[in-house]
């Protein structure tokens, strides 16, 4: 899910955020939820919940199926999570929101990821994920 693109723009908030500090705001808690609730559907087994919540762009380049496929292969920790939690959120200046995730996978694995939300119809959707293991507690 767009993890290239997200990698990239995390780098770059990174590297400006001394100059970004006063541009970036917390992400409205609404847009907090969608994470939160796919993560629940998943957990339930529940993918046809799960891509409710993805945005047009995902659902356009992943059908239910292959999104389903896409997610149990490249993101055991998320498709199966015990917990998560929020870590942080961005709201960036271009409109979009990111959001830092500590998941601890059935698998016994943790990852830190991170969601982009873009706003939909007025609805906040998750436009992408990128993953990195994370060896914190969660």
């Amino acid at each position: 899910m767009k993890a290239f693109g997200a990698s990239i723009l995390l780098a770059l908030l990174v590297l400006a955020a001394p100059a970004l500090a006063q541009q970036v705001k917390p992400a409205p808690k609404e847009a907090m939820e969608p994470a939160i609730k796919q993560l629940e559907a998943f957990r339930r087994g529940d993918f046809d919940a799960a891509y409710t919540f993805a945005s047009a762009e995902i659902t356009e380049q992943f059908d239910r199926e292959t999104f389903e496929l896409m997610v149990k292969g490249g993101y055991p920790e998320i498709a199966r999570s015990a917990s998560a939690s929020i870590v942080g959120s961005v709201l960036a200046p271009n409109g979009l929101v990111y959001l830092t995730l500590k998941i601890r996978g059935s698998n016994g694995r943790s990852i830190e990821a991170l969601y982009e939300l873009v706003l939909q119809n007025g609805q906040w959707k998750i436009n992408g994920v990128t993953a990195k293991p994370d060896s914190g507690v969660i």
